[in-house]
């Protein structure tokens, strides 16, 4: 069986670059992209040295051109796209609504949302012309509730779930599924850049969570390997909230 292309972006760090490693011991075939052109060809290395084809492309998604041609390059390398994981995003400067800045909220929208439209855009075109594949967004709880003091990034994430339902209901017929996840509190640096690098707010935040602790990348990355497989093959439209119970409260 010819192994999966998977394309993966903001790859070089936390949930992406763990969700590459997963695809990587699925056997499949991993392309990763990001904007720091030393961090992604050691990635590649790695993957290379775990026994798969695997290419670092650098790309900004804030840039449609960028997106373009990395879906472009994928498959000319590689002779298709099979699945994409769209990870790229940033949570801008959390703050309260009162003081926000037109800066951040560009920031903010420009990575999440912007970047999300037009890799889906050149993600479906490359998916529907070869009548098959699988799309996998970062979410957040973010997208299914509102945070106080961090009202910009919810809105983003907001988009991204309607985004991911809109594409999936383009993409069905033509045999391509999109799916979401939306990660709760996750044992990243972005976590504890969102906390404000409080330890005390950290305890607190983790101790409100049903299972009393922070998610880990690896239990994302399983999740987001699962959504791409044959396993989830009737499964598009919906966001798995791997979130350790919080939206269930």
């Amino acid at each position: 069986m010819t192994a999966q292309v998977v394309l993966v972006t903001g790859a070089l760090t936390g949930i992406g670059r763990a969700t590459a490693l997963a695809f990587a011991k699925e056997g499949a075939t991993v392309v990763v992209s990001g904007r720091r052109d030393i961090e992604g060809q050691a990635l590649a290395t790695e993957l290379q040295a775990l026994g798969v084809s695997a290419a670092y492309i650098r790309a900004d998604v804030r840039h449609e051109a960028e997106l373009r041609s990395l879906v472009e390059q994928t498959v000319e390398r590689f002779g298709r796209l099979d699945v994409a994981v769209n990870n790229a995003g940033t949570e801008g400067r959390p703050g309260p609504l009162t003081e926000e800045s037109a800066d951040n909220v560009d920031a903010i929208f420009d990575t999440n949302v912007r970047g999300m439209v037009f890799a889906l855009k050149h993600q479906l075109r490359a998916m529907l012309a070869q009548g098959s594949g699988a799309i996998v967004n970062l979410s957040s709880i973010a997208g299914l509730v509102g945070f106080a003091g961090g009202a910009v990034y919810a809105a983003s994430k907001h988009a991204v779930e309607g985004l991911t339902k809109s594409a999936a209901l383009e993409g069905a017929a033509g045999g391509v599924r999109v799916n979401a996840v939306a990660p709760g509190p996750i044992e990243t640096d972005m976590l504890n850049r969102f906390l404000g690098k409080d330890s005390d707010v950290k305890k607190a935040v983790l101790a409100g969570l049903p299972a009393r602790r922070a998610g880990t990348v690896e239990e994302i990355a399983q999740t987001i390997v699962f959504l791409a497989s044959d396993k989830a093959r009737y499964l598009t439209g919906q966001s798995l909230a791997v979130d350790g119970g919080y939206v269930a409260q």
